[in-house]
């Protein structure tokens, strides 16, 4: 698989849950913001292994989904988010959310 494309100096995507875990594992990022519907691993099950490793546990994971039910929102946080934004979001709410999780 090929690695993340760069969208801004300090901003990666990744097009599966496997190179967002690895990628964390490599370059340990300030934070992490995670869509639930993802091949291979799903966001929930990419948030948990990020948030339960030894070597990643330290970075907060917002999960940005269009699933919008609250049982979403329950699971995510019971998987280790700190956060969970249902889209469409606004840059407002998404910078709150950072300015938040990263404290």
């Amino acid at each position: 698989s090929t690695p993340g494309r760069t969208l801004f100096p300090y901003t990666t995507l990744f097009r599966s849950g496997e190179e967002g875990i690895q990628s964390a594992i490599n370059h340990q990022p300030d934070i992490i913001l995670m869509d639930v519907v993802m091949p291979e691993i799903n966001g929930f099950q990419a948030t948990r292994q990020i948030t339960r490793n030894p070597a990643t546990c330290h970075i907060p994971v917002v999960i940005i989904s269009t699933k919008g039910q609250e049982t979403d929102r329950v699971w995510g946080k019971r998987q280790g988010a700190k956060d969970y934004l249902t889209k469409p979001i606004t840059e407002t709410q998404l910078l709150d959310v950072i300015q938040t999780v990263m404290g």
